[in-house]
């Protein structure tokens, strides 16, 4: 993975960076995120639907640029991020990073041991973040996402709470 200068490094540092609850207005914006980012995305509904849902739903925004979001659910002591992304142009600034922190401690905060997730084998930048961020597969789900090409498995990680 190729570094950002040390000049654009230090500007996302120095930018006001915000996480917050996401709500029906930002719909538009993210699922205008998901689509550059996903060959299958999500819809407008599904987003509405998980805020409709109580899942913790999630936008960052720098400088008051909308920049990522994320959709976290919690139940029976159990966490899953169901969609996490950072826009195109924000991208490979330590932002996904913060972002899965945040969730982290979304999901401490509602008394959860265990956080889970899936990743495309394929998205080699997304599981190499979540690996350094202590997150261990835990098993394979055969055919779970859609491609281009029929189906794509997906790796399930896992991180205990407990542990961090």
């Amino acid at each position: 993975m190729a570094s950002l200068p040390r000049e654009a490094l230090q500007a996302a540092t120095d930018a006001q960076v915000i996480i917050r609850r996401m709500v029906e207005v930002d719909v538009p914006k993210v699922a205008e995120s998901e689509r550059l980012s996903y060959a299958f995305p999500w819809s407008e509904g599904i987003f509405r639907d998980c805020i409709r849902a109580g899942y913790h739903c999630r936008v960052m925004e720098i400088d008051e640029q909308f920049a990522a979001y994320a959709v976290l659910s919690t139940g029976a002591g159990e966490a899953h991020v169901l969609n996490v992304c950072v826009r195109p142009e924000y991208r490979f600034r330590g932002l996904g990073r913060r972002m899965m922190e945040h969730l982290f401690d979304v999901a401490r905060a509602c008394g959860t041991d265990d956080l889970f997730l899936e990743v495309r084998p394929s998205n080699v930048t997304a599981v190499r973040l979540y690996e350094s961020l202590g997150l261990q597969q835990v098993g394979l789900r055969r055919g779970y996402y859609q491609a281009a090409q029929g189906r794509e498995d997906a790796i399930v990680m896992r991180l205990s709470l407990q542990a961090r």
